[in-house]
């Protein structure tokens, strides 16, 4: 969807709506004030102060209409330029605007305002020429939203809008919205009970659901195996750790803003860890390494906790607790090459799977002038950044680089995925670090009996579990392949007096597979469209015909078709899509 702030034309098509909208709801409300309607992405918006009362959806179309009213009016729109003092007389009685002028800077002797008939409101603008130019407009929606931000303060109503340059643009916008919410994770992640959330667990830690805890398990298992053929040793550790260990890795001086707050318990300082990485060096500096033992690749699906700013938080896609598919892997400098090779392949891989095909890599580097954020040494960073672009170059994988996006201890290569809605989200992640396993004065022994360092290799394939989930939701609108749904087989008895036993029967014939029984005494075409509604892949329906004859009736989901095969046929037909993963 397109950036309205991005847009010069749209954008002060935008602006000059918010105040087509502010005075439309004047009209409507006399006793509105307002506070600030800027220009989104999105957008736009105003924040509104009504007094006692309340917006309801029956208002919206009401402001609709009278903001189309005052289009057709055609009024100019005029900019006016003021002193403070000038300002201050003329909104004497509006505190929302007192409280911005007051602090302007006392320098600032001309404030801009904007006129449209009998309607005035501060603004630096720039507008259209004229009202007339907004006939192309839809409020979209209403919330509340405190004065500044500040919960402490009066809590205003907020009202969002879109405005394009014509009916065509505001129809495709709007049909990308439709698209974008039903593809939303949140509300799929609802309807399917997937996962909730709950305030007094807190924002950003999503609660799984049983579906989910079987999407997740799959999901799990299904990179387990692939992890576990190319050598990878998997591993548990704890969700905290002490305050010096993050010292000695230095994410305590580079990543403190992103952790949750210090806790202390007896003599001890404990954080809860934000990745895992520290964990796994020590599990490495546990015992004795030979050049013969390298590489070695530590796994573990780790719940890690991040402080993300309560208007980030989103679903499952940005959260404060989250799982991560993380691995480590000590390699020798001969051996970076074979194994970042190993880790894009196996990227590369999943991708196949699941189907992925839209995405780039992006090969994210530091910026060697920021001496804060990147550890400062610069022949290590030209050393990592040469390696990743002549393994790179040596695979031919097309890639851009980004300054300043690297970890503080080394460049990496992060994918960048393009959803089905909305902007590009990073999934899968690798980075080339040689500074860690100085901190923590790793060693192997070489050839010669001497002592090397080894190099890190940090890597996450989904990135973590709840994003990918995201994501795959939003991907496939929640009709989950048949490998990761919940519920495989729902089924369905015609009449639970003739054919439940039959039913029940045929749920144990497939224990292996995950299965539902809808015996409840409803309609059969209220069970059939709730098993649309749940997006279950597979409905089996068992009618006298199929009792009789010792068969299975099954539909697949989006599909109309009913056939008829028999129990041994239709176990092969699961096992074989659950097998190719379709």
């Amino acid at each position: 969807m397109i950036n309205i702030k991005e847009n010069e034309r749209l954008s002060m098509l935008n602006h000059s709506c918010a105040h087509l909208m502010a005075q439309a709801v004047k009209h409507l409300f006399p006793e509105a004030k307002f506070w600030v309607g800027p220009v989104i992405e999105e957008g736009f918006y105003y924040d509104i102060d009504l007094g006692d009362k309340v917006l309801t959806e029956e208002d919206i179309p009401k402001i609709e209409k009278e903001m189309k009213k005052l289009a057709k009016d055609g009024k100019r729109i005029v900019r006016h330029e003021i002193s403070k003092q000038e300002a201050l007389e003329m909104f004497h009685d509006d505190p929302y605007k007192i409280d911005l002028i007051s602090r302007m800077n006392e320098e600032d002797t001309v404030i801009s305002c904007y006129t449209q008939g009998d309607f005035t409101d501060l603004c630096r603008g720039p507008h259209v020429e004229s009202v007339k130019e907004l006939k192309h407009f839809k409020l979209l929606k209403f919330s509340g939203a405190y004065w500044k931000g500040d919960a402490k303060n009066k809590m205003l109503q907020r009202i969002y809008g879109i405005c394009f340059e014509n009916e065509e643009d505001l129809n495709k916008h709007l049909q990308e919205l439709a698209e974008a919410q039903e593809r939303d994770h949140r509300k799929i992640g609802k309807d399917l009970k997937i996962f909730m959330s709950h305030d007094l667990v807190g924002k950003g830690m999503p609660l799984w659901l049983p579906n989910g805890a079987i999407i997740r398990k799959e999901l799990e298992n299904y990179i387990y195996k692939k992890e576990q053929k190319l050598g990878y040793k998997h591993v548990y550790t704890p969700c905290v750790g002490t305050v010096d260990l993050y010292k000695t890795s230095g994410h305590w001086d580079h990543y403190q803003e992103n952790m949750f707050p210090m806790m202390q318990v007896d003599d001890e300082e404990f954080v809860l860890r934000p990745m895992n990485c520290p964990h796994h060096m020590l599990i490495y500096a546990n015992e004795l390494h030979s050049y013969r033992d390298l590489p070695i690749r530590i796994g573990e699906f780790a719940t890690d906790f991040r402080y993300e700013a309560s208007g980030a938080v989103k679903g499952l896609e940005r959260v404060r607790s989250m799982c991560q598919n993380d691995a480590h892997l000590f390699v020798r400098p001969d051996q970076i090459g074979e194994e970042f090779k190993k880790v894009v392949e196996l990227i590369l891989d999943v991708y196949k799977d699941f189907g992925i095909k839209d995405y780039k890599f992006r090969l994210s580097l530091r910026d060697p002038l920021d001496k804060e954020k990147y550890f400062d040494d610069d022949k290590m960073w030209n050393e990592a950044e040469a390696k990743l672009r002549e393994v790179l170059n040596d695979l031919g994988v097309s890639y851009f680089e980004a300054i300043g996006e690297a970890a503080f201890y080394g460049p990496k290569l992060d994918v960048e995925v393009k959803p089905a809605v909305g902007p590009e989200i990073t999934l899968s992640t690798c980075q080339l670090d040689f500074l860690l396993p100085r901190r923590f004065e790793l060693s192997y022994i070489d050839n010669e009996g001497n002592k090397q360092t080894p190099v890190v290799l940090h890597r996450a394939i989904f990135g973590t579990f709840d994003r990918f989930t995201a994501f795959i939701l939003e991907e496939t609108k929640g009709s989950l392949p048949l490998w990761l749904s919940p519920i495989q087989v729902n089924i369905i008895p015609v009449n639970n007096e003739y054919h439940l036993e039959y039913c029940e029967n045929l749920q144990q014939e497939l224990s292996d597979y995950r299965t539902n029984l809808d015996s409840r005494n409803e309609k059969l075409s209220y069970k059939m469209r709730e098993s649309v509604i749940n997006k279950n892949p597979i409905t089996v329906i068992i009618g006298q015909k199929e009792v009789d004859n010792k068969t299975v009736s099954y539909r697949e989901y989006g599909s109309e078709d009913t056939k008829t095969v028999t129990l041994d046929e239709f176990k092969e037909m699961l096992s074989k899509r659950i097998l190719n993963k379709d």
